[in-house]
């Protein structure tokens, strides 16, 4: 580490660059940090002669950001949320708190959950901010290195299937939010339907299946596999939304957790069975890394997550 090189980055330098990538426009940018716009000019002069890069090129509605301030940017803002972090106070007021939440989610969450706790957290905690982010295979070594708060996510709840799928980290602590049971979606005419819904019917389809994890393979094809059995995907996608539309105007059939599939079932007009096979619950979880487990913000959201889902139990 080079400790004279560090001494001499001016901190307030790093955080007018940070509101100038959001703004591009240097008048809203002073005004954001209460300074004139001679002041962050003359900031901008020092940022480009300290990165030796213009980092933003003036167009006709402000500034147009560099390559280099591309490349900076997401290094940026990890770098300001985590002084953030080290100036937060001891003790959470959520009333008063501007603190700003790093939380990854699967996309499932966004309409089963968030509407569970979301609202009660701007009730409590009006000038909180969130950041989402999808969750993704990064996202357990996120959380490791400060850049995420709090992860959801469905996760085997036995250890077996979870070694298959996804096994956390043992610095990752857990917490066990709801469980759901897999259950398949398919469009009202399938012709499916004229044949008694069983097993054999269920193989003879063809499947759209949710990438999870970076993984094309969920629990379900591992525990197919063990009897010998596969199913046919005809197309995977990013996530569950884009599943269940093409189950409108195809002959796929999707599978899914059964609190999404009822709610896509009712936006779309669709069909809802049962998974013919015996198949264990997923349990929606909370993740969290061990070094924050007495954070006063994150032990707040958590506390304030865990009750307002409990009528999901």
């Amino acid at each position: 580490m080079n400790i004279e090189k560090l001494a001499r980055i001016d901190l307030n330098l790093l955080v007018c660059l940070k509101v100038l990538t959001e703004e591009l426009n240097v008048t809203r940018s002073a005004n954001r940090l209460c300074l004139s716009q001679s002041a962050v000019s003359k900031n901008l002069a020092k940022l480009r002669q300290q990165f030796d890069d213009p980092l933003f090129i003036r167009n006709a509605h402000g500034l147009t950001a560099t390559p280099k301030t591309l490349f900076l940017k997401p290094k940026l803002d990890n770098l300001i949320h985590q002084l953030e972090q080290l100036t937060q106070p001891e003790q959470f007021s959520p009333h008063s708190s501007d603190y700003r939440f790093q939380i990854a989610a699967v996309e499932s969450v966004y309409p089963l959950i968030l509407p569970h706790f979301l609202p009660q957290i701007f009730k409590q905690a009006p000038n909180v901010t969130i950041s989402t982010h999808p969750w993704n295979d990064q996202t357990f070594a996120l959380l490791q290195r400060g850049e995420l708060d709090l992860g959801i996510t469905g996760k085997d709840i036995d250890i077996n299937d979870a070694k298959l799928t996804m096994l956390p980290p043992t610095d990752i602590c857990e917490q066990e939010i709801y469980r759901d049971n897999q259950m398949c979606l398919l469009r009202k005419d399938h012709p499916a339907l004229t044949q008694p819904w069983n097993l054999a019917n269920y193989l003879k389809q063809r499947h759209v299946q949710v990438r999870c994890d970076g993984n094309d393979r969920w629990l379900l094809d591992y525990r197919l596999a063990d009897i010998g059995a596969e199913r046919d995907i005809a197309v995977t996608v990013p996530d569950f939304n884009s599943a269940a539309s093409l189950c409108c105007y195809t002959d796929f059939v999707f599978t899914a957790p059964s609190h999404f599939v009822h709610l896509a079932a009712s936006q779309n007009n669709l069909t809802v069975l049962p998974l013919p096979l015996e198949f264990p619950p997923m349990a929606y979880t909370l993740f969290w890394h061990r070094d924050r487990e007495s954070d006063p913000a994150l032990s707040w959201l958590r506390s304030l997550i865990t009750e307002k889902t409990n009528s999901l139990r």
